[in-house]
């Protein structure tokens, strides 16, 4: 069964959302859409300070088996990346909920964080 940390919000799409102390929002893929896509060996994240919005493909997640959009949980402005990713995509399939984060984004309306799925919601998609 996979991994799903209660402190975090997810989309039905497999994305999930941590809300920062600062209140910006890190943003990386689940530990059930890194086990479906296989080994990652290539990974696209928005550009910094580009905007996103909410549910709209923003990048791409690559394994040996497919290519996958990334959907942005909320929108706004994307104010970090996670650049270690370029040369060690793996990093994704190996820690998701920590060291494989996507990026990292400034909300534009902080509300949409609580419209997302929790972690018993994300847990019923995932066993449907």
């Amino acid at each position: 069964m996979s991994a799903i940390p209660d402190d975090l919000r997810y989309l039905k799409s497999h994305e999930w959302a941590r809300q920062e102390a600062d209140g910006t929002v890190t943003v990386g893929i689940s530990d059930h859409a890194q086990e479906l896509l296989g080994d990652l060996v290539f990974v696209e994240t928005p550009a910094l300070a580009s905007a996103v919005t909410a549910g709209k493909a923003c990048a791409v997640v690559e394994s040996v088996k497919a290519a996958s959009d990334v959907y942005a949980p909320v929108s706004g402005t994307v104010i970090a990346i996670n650049d270690a990713l370029s040369d060690a995509p793996e990093t994704v399939n190996q820690s998701p909920y920590q060291n494989g984060w996507l990026f990292r984004l400034q909300p534009n309306d902080p509300a949409e964080f609580s419209a997302l799925l929790d972690a018993v919601a994300y847990r019923n998609v995932v066993e449907a």
